[in-house]
């Protein structure tokens, strides 16, 4: 991102909390609560949002390496996706050419060779049939048109992209919009993937992404966590097509602010999620990344699995190693602690203490709250008030897709 265009973001946030002033949207609107609980919808959503629509995987340093490979069934499409011998990306329907048997069940690793459980068939990680057991046996068959179904996949800008269907449309840079020049130059790539966290609730998906939308809750609900290191009701918010950019204050803006402008980064005095249509929050911080790709079931509009990949610079993998000295990690039980004159560095301890105690018991145990409600049928609809924008956008941009109505306004 430009330095022009961070110090612009953090001059706006700055001015919101001297003023004790929030984003202002000047509307306000209502979202039936059948959003969360119609199973209609839900089959639509599932159909057309993630069978059927490019996936964001994951980034670059989940295929660290020649040989690396992951797989996932998240989006109803089992997938198999490798670095080649030539450090390609590629992706493949994880399912052996011969009776259909899932291929690779491990969730990651190092391979050259893909044996199937059942028969042996085996497949280079290029996707090719390379052995049939008692060949001779079986019969005669063309190897080299029996390899493993290939599917588009794009690595852009350190992402990892698939489109679930063997003749799927896979253009990057047409789902990004304006938002790809300011995603590639963070340079993700760069980032060294070191843990996952699942989080599996009863709440709709979108009452998961929501949890993502505004910061009216941060001093409330999260007065004892995370509100003890960033500041509530603050945002700069930009929409971006589909996406859009969400930026909110954290505590260390007070010592960022006092430097010289030159000197002004975005990530010393905030945290930044970008949202990627549909399922995507990309949150970053100093020397950190966690991609949140939250997904529904399609069998119960009522629970929704976030899987989340946590992601640190090289610089603090480094100050992370075992055989690092004089290194002031802030650790799980200090995740909360902010002292200006002594700025720890993040350890994967704290991350993934963030998600729980934050995410996992107080946001998304708040979405469980709601889901409960929307399905006894105690409330007809929510509101989304004039500082909550990312909340109109996501809603009014899912309803766009499947072809519904706008929300309505909300006028007292």
């Amino acid at each position: 991102m430009e330095h022009q265009k961070q110090v612009e973001i953090l001059k706006e946030l700055i001015r919101q909390l001297d003023n004790k002033v929030n984003v202002d949207a000047e509307i306000m609107y209502r979202n039936p609560t059948s959003a969360y609980t119609c199973p209609q919808m839900a089959k639509k959503e599932w159909d057309q949002f993630f069978k059927n629509h490019p996936q964001l995987i994951g980034l670059a340093g989940d295929l660290p390496t020649a040989k690396s490979f992951l797989t996932t069934d998240d989006f109803g499409v089992p997938i198999l996706a490798t670095r080649d011998e030539e450090g390609k990306f590629r992706a493949f329907l994880n399912v052996c050419r011969h009776r259909g048997v899932k291929l690779v069940s491990e969730r990651r690793g190092s391979k050259t060779r893909f044996a199937c459980p059942f028969h042996a068939w085996t497949y280079d990680n290029a996707g090719s049939l390379v052995a049939v057991p008692q060949q001779e046996q079986f019969g005669e068959i063309d190897k080299s048109c029996l390899g493993l179904i290939e599917l588009p996949a794009v690595e852009q800008y350190g992402m990892l992209w698939v489109h679930p269907q063997p003749n799927g449309h896979l253009d990057v840079d047409l789902l990004l919009g304006e938002m790809a020049p300011e995603l590639a130059s963070w340079h993700f790539g760069k980032m060294v993937a070191v843990d996952t966290t699942v989080i599996d609730m009863k709440l709709n998906w979108k009452l998961a992404n929501d949890t993502f939308g505004e910061t009216y809750h941060f001093q409330k609900l999260h007065k004892n966590t995370l509100g003890k290191v960033v500041y509530g009701d603050n945002l700069s918010y930009e929409a971006m097509g589909k996406n859009h950019r969400f930026v909110f204050a954290s505590r260390t803006i007070d010592a960022e602010r006092l430097k010289p402008e030159e000197d002004w980064r975005l990530l010393g005095g905030a945290t930044m999620v970008y949202y990627i249509f549909p399922n995507i929050q990309l949150i970053m911080n100093r020397g950190t990344v966690d991609l949140v790709k939250i997904y529904p079931d399609p069998d119960n509009p009522g629970r929704s699995v976030s899987n989340i990949g946590h992601y640190f610079s090289e610089k603090v993998v480094a100050l992370n190693a075992p055989e690092a000295e004089d290194v002031d990690l802030q650790k799980a039980g200090d995740a909360y602690e902010y002292d200006p004159a002594r700025l720890k560095s993040p350890s994967l301890a704290m991350v993934i203490e963030i998600f729980t105690s934050t995410i996992r018991k107080e946001d998304y145990a708040m979405g469980e709250l709601i889901q409960a409600s929307a399905e006894n049928g105690t409330m007809e609809y929510v509101i989304f008030g004039r500082n909550e924008p990312a909340l109109h956008h996501y809603h009014n941009t899912y309803r766009a897709a499947l072809e519904l109505p706008p929300l309505e306004e909300y006028r007292g």
